[in-house]
């Protein structure tokens, strides 16, 4: 599903180079549960958005699929990530202008796609929101509100979902509910998972944990779950 080979991403800073990622390799097969963990400022968001996309790598690749991502434009991969990929964040990053129910068909409605208020539905209610698509962001609470960005994540079946922190805002009961969610629909619809957190209760839930200190992996084991 996804190989990451000799990556590495550097920046300018000060006249000087800064290097977040270096030498980073690892491959994760379709339908793995992977948890990228590691303290503040060893790299994980940095790899999670060279993973997904949403920059290029100073060296090195990732491959998704069979598909080189520096390789393509960046309409290219964008139009990837509209298509195969799924997020979720620890932000919601829901639209606040749009209903429930509008915001998890957006995917969807941007594909060009039909069907997209019943799939919003049927989602919604497999995240237990049933009946509440037409509340708006801030009628919801945090809670909810994942739940509509889990749903969101879902609706265009991605092959592969990349979830930040998804429970950073949330309160222990919630986001535990949430985490539960990610895992159903993972292995229910054998969509790969790979989330970035800080949190070992969170990471231990996975069936692998790579973690990641000063930009370069210095662990990759199973964990039995």
């Amino acid at each position: 599903m996804l190989i990451v080979q000799d990556l590495q991403k550097s920046y300018r800073s000060g006249g000087r180079e800064l290097v977040v990622l270096r030498d980073v390799n690892f491959s994760i097969a379709p339908g793995e549960f992977v948890a990228v963990v590691g303290p503040s400022g060893s790299g994980k968001t940095t790899l999670l958005g060279l993973m997904a996309g949403l920059d290029r790598p100073s060296r090195g690749s990732v491959r998704l699929e069979d598909t080189d991502l520096a390789a393509l434009s960046e309409d290219g991969r964008a139009r990837l990530r509209r298509e195969r990929i799924g997020f979720v964040f620890q932000a919601f990053q829901l639209i606040p202008t749009l209903t429930a129910s509008e915001n998890v068909r957006v995917p969807l409605e941007l594909g060009g796609r039909d069907g997209a208020a019943e799939r919003a539905d049927e989602l919604l209610a497999r995240v237990g929101l049933a009946g509440r698509g037409h509340h708006y962001p801030a009628q919801l609470s945090g809670g909810e509100q994942q739940r509509v960005a889990v749903a969101r994540a879902f609706v265009h079946s991605p092959g592969i979902l990349f979830a930040d922190e998804p429970t950073g805002n949330l309160d222990a009961a919630t986001g535990g509910r949430i985490v539960e969610l990610l895992t159903e629909l993972n292995r229910e619809l054998g969509t790969t998972l790979i989330l970035v957190t800080h949190d070992p209760d969170l990471a231990a839930q996975a069936g692998r944990i790579i973690r990641l200190a000063d930009g370069r992996v210095v662990s990759d084991e199973a964990t039995g779950s």
